[in-house]
C-alpha cells in the first residue's frame, strides 16, 4: 500500500440515490469499497457530507444559519448509517461529531481520533467543523491535518478533475496528470472550495479526486495506480 493513513471526503451524494435521500443500498456499496482497503491494515478517517439529505437548493425560505445547522445534522445521520453498515461487515468504527449530539455520537476530540486510528478503528467525522458558513470541504482539509493523513481522497461520481463541468460541457477535458494547487485555484477548477485548497496547499497534503462509483477504484487509488486526478504542490 502506498499510504498508511488517509482521510476520505465522502459526499452525501455517495450515500444516497436520486430522489431518495439516505439510501441503505448506497451506503452498503460504499462500505464494501471501504472494506477492501481496511483489510490491508490501512488507517482510515472518513468525513461525510450531508448533501443527499440537505442541500442549499432545499433551503429556499430558510436563513443561512438554520440551513447550515440542518446540513450538519444531516451529516450525523449519514455517519450513523455508515457506522452501522460497516459494523455489519465486521469493521469497528467510531463517529466523532463536531456538533453536540450527546448520547448518540462522541464529541470530536483530536487526541481520541488519532488514538482510534492507531488502534485500526475507522473514524467517521460528522458535523463539519461545527460552525456555520463553512463547507465540508474545509472540514475535510482540517481533519486531514489533525490526523496527519498522508493524503486526502475525494470520492466523487466523475473520473477526476475536469477543465469544466463534464455534465454540461461535452468538451470538458479530464486532467490525467497531476496539477498544482496554484493552477487549480487560478483556473477556478471545481475540486474543493478555495479555503480548503489553500489549507491543503500550505500544509503540503495532496488530494486525489476519483470516481468512487466504479467498483475497485478506491483500492487502486490507495495502491498508487493511475486513477483520477492528483492535486498538489
Amino acid at each position: 500500500m502506498k499510504y498508511k493513513r488517509i482521510l476520505i471526503k465522502l459526499s452525501g451524494e455517495m450515500l444516497g440515490r436520486k430522489n431518495s435521500g439516505f439510501s441503505v443500498e448506497a451506503v452498503q456499496s460504499a462500505a464494501n469499497e471501504i472494506k477492501t482497503i481496511i483489510d490491508d491494515g490501512l488507517e482510515v478517517g472518513i468525513l461525510v457530507g450531508g448533501g443527499n439529505i440537505m442541500r442549499a437548493r432545499y433551503a429556499a425560505g430558510l436563513d443561512r444559519l438554520t440551513a447550515d445547522f440542518m446540513g450538519m445534522t444531516a451529516t450525523v445521520i449519514n455517519a450513523l448509517g455508515l457506522k452501522s453498515v460497516l459494523g455489519s461487515l465486521g469493521i469497528d468504527s467510531k463517529v466523532l461529531s463536531a456538533v453536540n449530539v450527546s448520547g448518540i455520537t462522541e464529541p470530536h476530540v483530536v487526541e481520541n481520533a488519532n488514538r482510534y486510528l492507531s488502534d485500526k478503528k475507522v473514524v467517521i467525522f460528522a458535523g463539519g467543523t461545527g460552525s456555520p458558513y463553512v463547507t465540508t470541504d474545509t472540514a475535510a482539509a482540517l481533519r486531514a491535518l489533525e490526523i496527519k493523513a498522508d493524503v486526502l481522497i475525494k470520492a466523487t461520481k466523475v473520473d477526476g478533475v475536469y477543465s469544466s463541468d463534464p455534465e454540461s460541457d461535452k468538451q470538458a477535458k479530464l486532467f490525467t496528470k497531476p496539477i498544482s494547487y496554484k493552477k487549480a485555484i487560478k483556473q477556478g477548477l471545481r475540486i474543493m472550495d478555495s479555503a480548503a485548497l489553500s489549507i491543503l496547499a500550505e500544509n503540503n497534503i495532496n488530494v486525489i479526486v476519483f470516481n468512487f462509483n466504479k467498483k475497485g477504484n478506491l483500492k487502486k487509488v490507495i495502491e498508487g495506480k493511475s486513477i483520477g486526478t492528483i492535486i498538489g504542490g
